[in-house]
């Protein structure tokens, strides 16, 4: 069975593997990302991708990537935090160093591709993956497919507006994201906002916290607001709930108690549950991409 190289970049870590092509994965490790410096991210990469081909005959590499990804070119318009990349051709960049085909994807879209490959969307033609993390991601897998819309920005959820009336807050990025709800407890408790905060610390804290309390609830509004929106767009038969706090089993149970208070929710509503892959599905996710892309490629 072939084997290939994958990489999970995100804003603080890369995540990498080696995967067969039915998913399972033979060995895994990360390391920290270096997100201003194009040529130490690259020589990272290769180091890598040497060390394994080293035990290993390597087939292609799979890379999960945040921004607005070329699918078809590889080409990164805008890579979220990993500002090394902004405007480059990773795939490109890394073919010139390796004799094998890259194929590059979305993150969000990544875990949508894990989870219809082998997690909780097996089953289904349409539905939608909604990440909370640093920022809000996401996928939308319509009618049998992925959607990358005309530019590649589909699923960008994090720009979606959902507090209109709130400066500084509008966009889910700011009011609905794990990275929102930290930098909003710092400033409640008058902390340094380079100060290290584990998001549960908030959660646990808000159970005595009255004020606190109400500033978890209205984070548990603000991801409501979205996930109403895409479902009463999009028509899904399912969301997936996606990033590290979708750990949190009452999580989803808070969400559903405020979708609940939001008018025709009882006449759109759909089931919300919890990603199958976490760690993993970005480098599953991509994988997927680079098997069902690249022969496509090769013919056309």
């Amino acid at each position: 069975m072939e084997k290939y190289v994958a990489f999970d970049v995100g804003g603080t870590k890369v995540k990498h593997s080696v995967l067969l092509s039915d998913g399972t994965i033979v060995t895994k490790d990360k390391y920290n990302t270096n997100i201003d410096d194009l040529k130490e991210f690259l020589s990272d990469m290769l180091k890598v991708i040497q060390n394994y081909q080293l035990n290993h005959r390597i087939s292609g590499i799979a890379v999960s990537l945040p921004g607005f990804v070329n699918v078809e070119t590889g080409f990164t318009e805008h890579a979220g935090a990993i500002h090394a990349l902004h405007g480059k051709n990773l795939k490109e960049l890394l073919e010139e160093l390796v004799e094998v085909p890259v194929a590059i994807e979305n993150d969000g879209n990544c875990v949508a591709l894990a989870e219809k490959l082998s997690g909780n969307a097996v089953d289904c033609d349409s539905f939608i993956c909604f990440t909370i993390g640093t920022g809000i991601g996401g996928g939308i897998y319509l009618n049998g497919q992925m959607v990358h819309g005309h530019s590649f920005r589909g699923g960008e959820f994090g720009f979606m507006v959902t507090r209109g009336d709130s400066p500084g807050q509008e966009i889910m990025h700011d009011n609905a994201a794990t990275g929102s709800l930290i930098k909003i407890y710092k400033e409640y408790k008058g902390l340094s906002q380079e100060t290290d905060v584990e998001g549960y610390v908030i959660f646990e804290e808000a159970k005595t916290d009255e004020k606190l309390y109400e500033i978890l609830e209205k984070w548990y509004e603000s991801i409501s607001f979205g996930i109403f929106n895409l479902v009463a767009t999009l028509n899904p038969q399912k969301i997936l709930i996606g990033g590290g706090v979708s750990a949190r089993p009452e999580l989803l149970e808070d969400i559903k108690r405020h979708l609940e208070k939001l008018p025709w929710w009882n006449h759109l509503c759909v089931p919300i549950e919890p990603c199958k892959h976490q760690n993993d599905a970005g480098m599953l996710g991509a994988l997927q991409h680079f098997l069902t892309y690249e022969p496509k490629r090769l013919v056309n």
